[in-house]
């Protein structure tokens, strides 16, 4: 039914109801036995009061609430409507009809019982067939039994919901913390329990789905009810959190399915919104790797604090176009530029620079797949430190306030090809930051949830293939943390840099990768083993078990912001250094072979004594040290 048509029916049916009205109140007024002489006013009596009454109901909105969510507000809403229609129409006939009409005579208790009969008219044809439905609405054969977590006002909704839609899913039970709503019913729906109750109320109500009606909880308390929720082998939703419910209505489209992200326990960053607005706000800011996981998360939250211009630098031109059209769709109102280029064409990127003049740059364009990296570790040179050398010296060269490179928790006592060069490349940012007036740092952090060629989408398109899903070690452990996270602790961080830091996000606490696979499976309604297997397929190089934030000689202070801490860095000698970048260089330069692999990761562990690698044989060992001497002396000959 439009809604021109149920404005008309609904209507319709209250001009009957004040006509049926009127009469009844006559009716009971002279015990059904109206005399003559008031029962000829009647025609004029119900045409009066319902012009006065409809009007008054068209003023408090009553034809356009919706009547699937009637409340007490509604009640209100015609009481007001009715009563006050009465009172016009009282007015009315007392000051206007009867100095005109002096015969026609209205009892004065007409009007009280008139508007009582209406209002009980009225609130019955409203919440008749919502009441009608709602007693229609039993759980049939077919329905997925369901166990609301939190009976507040979010849970109840969710069983308004869940009652009055046409799907699958019936609201069986309650379980609730609080100890006064125990064995009591909502909306007809038991409270059987509390948090802990929930694997044993799962099994007794055979619940097929958990929904955690909790929006106001914190991360944490989510997390250990999820924990809890786990152990039943029911699949687990969660609604929106309190900020993003609207007008306290709940929708089953906003009830999700929990992520991973749930599991992880920590509350949303706390960000110190004044600095951070004092060095993006009104800047132009260039961000490399725009296309990347975190580059495009990164233009997405430095968009909210009104850049006056933002520049997004980045090789593929696919991944560049998608986040400029979502920054464009979303209104911003800053000037958006997006450049094509290659952070290893030193010429692209001065030309760059010079054009726009960026005043703060956030590097994160790197290459960060450990295992491809291991087999092209030229590229990784070339991409990685060679890179980072080329975008720092531009930020320099043209003055830039701030310059942020995102590091890897990986450079900490590498023992890859990617970790040993992101190292490095703390060192490039450090050395040319110690003779800038640029304030040049690093932001070192773990893994990303969800980021490209992460275990999560891995896990779940094995799931989605009906397993196995493939976990290197059973005791291999990772530190994780959301990429929104991650973004805005690393804006954070440049906020408070000075220049020459090296910051390291708090991750909270690692997590083993069996683990995770084994809720993956679980959040995904499947039982790891069973239905879904789990194969160990042994540690690839350049893995290891556990990853480090930092060494044991580096230490760590706390900063201003409670999730970043600051380590000392090293001391390096600049010429030294050169000299070493000098050798890497040309090494990368020459034609891929695994006796020239071995000559970069020796030359790479001379800059990185903590990086550990596999070494080949004694032959390959010696021509790789002959390799990388007599690219030591082709640096030289360039220099003189």
């Amino acid at each position: 039914m439009n809604i021109r048509s149920r404005y008309l029916l609904l209507l319709l049916i209250d001009v009957l109801i004040i006509a049926s009205a009127i009469y009844i109140s006559y009716l009971l007024r002279f015990d059904y036995k109206i005399r003559n002489e008031y029962g000829t006013n009647i025609p004029y009596v119900i045409s009066a009061c319902t012009i006065f009454v409809i009007s008054s109901l068209h003023v408090y909105k009553i034809y356009k609430k919706v009547w699937q969510y009637a409340s007490v507000g509604d009640l209100i809403a015609i009481t007001k409507g009715v009563f006050v229609g009465i009172g016009l129409f009282y007015i009315f006939h007392q000051y206007v009809v009867l100095t005109v009409f002096p015969a026609i005579v209205v009892p004065r208790s007409i009007y009280l019982l008139a508007a009582m009969v209406i209002f009980l008219g009225i609130s019955a044809s409203r919440f008749v067939w919502r009441i009608v439905r709602d007693n229609y609405r039993k759980i049939k054969p077919y329905h997925r039994k369901a166990l609301i977590v939190g009976a507040g006002s979010a849970g109840i909704m969710v069983v308004k919901e869940l009652k009055h839609s046409s799907g699958d899913l019936y609201p069986v039970a309650f379980v609730d913390d609080d100890v006064q709503k125990m064995n009591y019913e909502v909306l007809g729906v038991p409270v059987v329990g509390n948090r802990y109750s929930i694997p044993e109320v799962a099994n007794k109500y055979e619940i097929q789905e958990i929904i955690l009606a909790m929006p106001s909880s914190s991360r944490a308390e989510l997390s250990s009810i999820i924990n809890i929720a786990k152990q039943t082998g029911c699949q687990i939703k969660t609604i929106p959190r309190m900020n993003d419910l609207i007008n306290g209505k709940v929708s089953i489209d906003h009830i999700r399915n929990v992520s991973v992200d749930d599991l992880l326990g920590r509350d949303p960053v706390k960000l110190e919104l004044d600095e951070i607005t004092s060095y993006l706000s009104n800047q132009v800011i260039l961000v490399t790797g725009a296309g990347g996981s975190i580059g495009s998360e990164l233009c997405r939250q430095i968009a909210k604090f009104s850049p006056k211009q933002l520049i997004l630098l980045g090789h593929g031109e696919n991944s560049i176009f998608e986040i400029e059209m979502e920054l464009k769709e979303a209104g911003h109102h800053f000037i958006l530029r997006s450049v094509i280029a290659d952070i290893q064409d030193i010429y692209a990127l001065d030309a760059t620079f010079a054009k726009y003049k960026p005043r703060v740059v956030f590097h994160a364009a790197a290459h960060k797949h450990v295992s491809l990296m291991e087999n092209n570790p030229s590229e990784a040179v070339k991409n990685n430190i060679l890179g980072t050398r080329n975008v720092a010296t531009c930020a320099d060269k043209y003055g830039c306030d701030t310059f942020v490179l995102v590091s890897t928790d990986k450079a900490v006592n590498p023992t890859n090809v990617m970790g040993a060069t992101k190292n490095v490349a703390e060192m490039v940012a450090q050395t040319i930051g110690m003779k800038s007036k640029t304030k040049f740092s690093a932001v070192r952090f773990g893994n990303v949830l969800g980021s490209r060629g992460s275990v999560i989408p891995i896990f779940q398109r094995q799931i989605k293939a009906g397993g196995p899903v493939t976990v290197t070690h059973p005791d291999m452990i990772r530190y994780f943390m959301t990429i929104p996270e991650a973004v805005q602790l690393i804006i954070q961080a440049g906020a408070i840099a000075s220049g020459g830091e090296t910051f390291v996000l708090d991750m909270g606490h690692p997590v083993k990768i069996a683990d995770l696979a084994k809720d993956i499976i679980r959040l995904s309604g499947f039982e790891p083993g069973k239905d879904i297997k789990i194969e160990y397929t042994g540690i690839r190089p350049g893995e290891k078990l556990f990853e480090e934030l930092l060494t044991a000689d580096e230490g760590a202070v706390a900063s201003k912001h409670d999730r970043i801490f600051i380590i000392r860095s090293h001391l390096i000698n600049g010429e030294e250094f050169e000299l070493a970048l000098r050798r890497l260089e040309a090494l990368s330069s020459l034609k891929e072979g695994s006796v020239h692999a071995e000559a970069i990761k020796a030359e790479l562990h001379k800059l990185v004594p903590s990086y550990a690698y596999q070494q080949s044989s004694e032959e390959e060992k010696e021509r790789a040290l002959k390799e990388s001497f007599q690219s030591s002396l082709e640096v030289v000959s360039s220099l003189e």
